[in-house]
């Protein structure tokens, strides 16, 4: 029997009146405004005359004191260096006795509606069991991750149904950035880690193998795995690294090869890689490499109106045979859009937004497309509905373009807003015994309870997408998209907590008398959770998300650190079972998102500023100025 999510879900929202101002962090219990109140007015009224009055004081003492008409033996103060306030109040003639007396008055006054202000805030909290309970306690540098045990899974159950159950205040907040601190430099030394042993062994090839301390060439051969990692070494400050790299690409990298790639893979990784390089270091070495590589991927979308799903970067021959999924068609947008912004050149925005816009033509009623779709974007070639491979990142662009757009082509928006719509009434489900909601898969109609760990993007995507809602966070369909968002978070922290590694499997399926089953159970350092860790902890400032980020990190640490890099498991139920294989996206997305979850004092801002494309590259939202040559 479908649960009603919709009506189980809904949070009414208050129709409160007065002055309200929306934050990026931090949450209030039950509400996502900070509402002004007339003693918090009172408050800034009283610091702002203050300031004013000091101004007045302070010129008073100090131009006369300049002015060789002044008798000398009327100021107790001749051309001060430096003036003090304390100075000034004990030091009044008795002439402004009565101003001072006035505003010593106005400022006890204000102090005062400063203490009310705060007991009424105190008072809010009707239990004080509300105030978020669980320890901070900051990472020394040597913290030894072998002695790490997970704790295994269903704690922190209160976070179950997305709900909001405690209070983050804003010391909270700051002792959490405080925290983060400490572990955002052993993210970095992992990333240290991973890069040296890539560097010695691998460097300029697609992958290192991080057992046989070799390399593999799987992509091509066009350094993948540096090219994948160049934003990932700029935010985490390793500048030195990334020059080295930099130096490689412009003297080495060459996309004038005779093979046949993968458009969307060489596209998500390699150009999005590029672009991002270049958009945040401004060297004009990645763009010209992103142009050179973007005109020979485009021959992808000579044939049909979809792109086609693997092409040759010498002969710009494609290869079409005669279906696609919606995932590879839909997922090249945001990287030639931000390509033609750079460049000037149109043709990568039009003809790629046209193949989105073909698939957005096929309109079904309830914005939930089965994956497969032929070339020619005529007609679905079956009826299965995933949020996992195959189907994920299209839904992802849907949001992703309306934003990299300035929130301008509603066109996008509103097929996002269908397509969660369809998710909330078809797709949404709970387990048995517990009730973790999770996505399900659909057939013509019928449920398969099957969950990727892809999946667990839309936890972010969701709360990205109620956080810019164009009805506001307050609207109910924001309230609900938000609250799914952490519901389907948790279960995904579930999926690495019941693990006995820490980690979580490739897939699960909710069947049986224990919620789910991983089945299968290999992981290879996906970064799909972490991403929603990341994303839910900068709009909400709830410290719960950089906690469990935490307890998978050390998992990693644990289990798939290896001499010179990183393994992924063959079973996530057996600790070293590890396997000779680290892709590039471990760098990229996984500990890149593990940095950001720790970095509070990131220049990304995925609210304004920056959109990440489905390889966790971030650049600037339009307009970004064109570079000229």
């Amino acid at each position: 029997e479908r649960h009603n999510y919709a009506a189980i879900m809904m949070r009414q929202t208050s129709g409160g009146v007065g002055p309200t101002l929306h934050r990026r962090r931090g949450t209030k219990k039950k509400s996502s405004r900070i509402k002004v109140t007339q003693n918090a007015l009172l408050v800034l009224m009283a610091l702002c005359l203050a300031v004013f009055v000091m101004g007045i004081m302070v010129g008073s003492r100090i131009v006369p004191a300049a002015s060789t008409s002044l008798d000398k033996s009327s100021s107790s103060v001749s051309s001060p260096d430096h003036i003090g306030v304390d100075h000034l109040l004990s030091d009044r003639t008795a002439g402004n006795a009565n101003e001072m007396k006035e505003m010593q008055n106005f400022l006890r006054r204000g102090a005062a509606a400063a203490k009310t202000e705060e007991v009424a805030i105190a008072e809010e909290i009707e239990d004080p069991a509300n105030i978020y309970p669980y320890d901070l306690v900051p990472e020394s540098p040597d913290h030894d991750f072998r002695s790490w045990s997970p704790p295994g899974g269903d704690r922190y159950t209160e976070y179950k149904d997305g709900d909001d159950p405690y209070v983050i205040t804003p010391s909270i907040i700051a002792k959490s950035d405080d925290v983060a601190r400490t572990r955002r430099e052993h993210v970095k030394n992992a990333m240290k880690h991973a890069w040296g042993g890539y560097k010695k062994y691998a460097f300029g090839h697609d992958e290192v193998a991080p057992l046989n301390k070799s390399y593999k060439d799987g992509w091509g051969g066009m350094g993948t795995t540096l090219v994948d990692s160049l934003d990932t070494l700029w935010l985490m400050d390793m500048k030195e690294e990334f020059w080295e790299a930099r130096d490689w690409v412009r003297d080495h990298l060459k996309s004038d090869i005779p093979q046949t790639v993968s458009t969307f893979e060489t596209t998500i990784r390699s150009l999005g890689g590029l672009l991002a390089a270049y958009d945040w270091s401004g060297d004009k070495t990645f763009y010209d490499k992103a142009l050179d590589l973007g005109e020979r991927l485009f021959h992808a979308f000579d044939n049909n109106v979809l792109p086609s799903r693997s092409v040759n970067l010498h002969t710009g021959t494609a290869v079409s045979p005669g279906s696609t999924n919606i995932a590879e068609a839909g997922t090249l947008q945001v990287e030639f859009r931000f390509l033609a912004e750079v460049t000037g050149q149109k043709k990568f925005k039009e003809k790629s937004e046209r193949a989105f816009e073909a698939l957005r033509k096929l309109n079904p009623d309830n914005g939930l497309f089965p994956y497969l779709v032929s070339s020619g974007a005529t007609s679905f070639r079956n009826a299965v509905v995933t949020f996992g491979a195959m189907g994920d990142s299209f839904y992802e662009y849907m949001l992703k373009l309306w934003l990299q757009g300035g929130k301008k082509e509603t066109v996008y928006r509103d097929m996002w807003d269908k397509s969660m719509n369809g998710v909330h009434d078809e797709l949404l489900k709970q387990s048995n015994p517990h009730g973790l909601w999770y996505i399900a898969e659909t057939n013509r109609g019928s449920i398969n309870p099957k969950f990727d760990h892809l999946v667990c993007f839309m936890g972010g995507a969701l709360a990205l997408g109620a956080y810019t809602d164009p009805k506001g966070l307050d609207s109910s369909r924001a309230q609900r998209d938000l609250k799914t968002a952490k519901a389907l978070t948790y279960t995904c922290y579930q999926m690495y907590a019941r693990a006995k590694t820490g980690i979580s499997p490739e897939m699960v399926r909710f069947t049986g008398s224990n919620d789910f089953k991983g089945t299968p159970k290999y992981y290879i350092l996906r970064p799909e959770t972490v991403e929603s860790l990341f994303i839910l902890n900068y709009l909400t400032g709830d410290p719960i998300y950089r906690e469990w980020g935490w307890e998978i990190f050390q998992s990693i640490e644990k289990y798939c650190k290896t001499e010179i890099a990183y393994a992924s498991l063959t079973n996530v139920d057996e600790p070293g079972s590890v396997e000779d294989r680290m892709e590039s996206f471990f760098l990229a997305e996984t500990l890149k998102y593990l940095y950001l979850l720790f970095d509070p004092d990131t220049e990304v801002d995925i609210l304004n500023k920056h959109v990440f494309n489905t390889e966790a590259h971030p650049t600037r939202i339009f307009p970004v100025p064109v570079v000229k040559t």
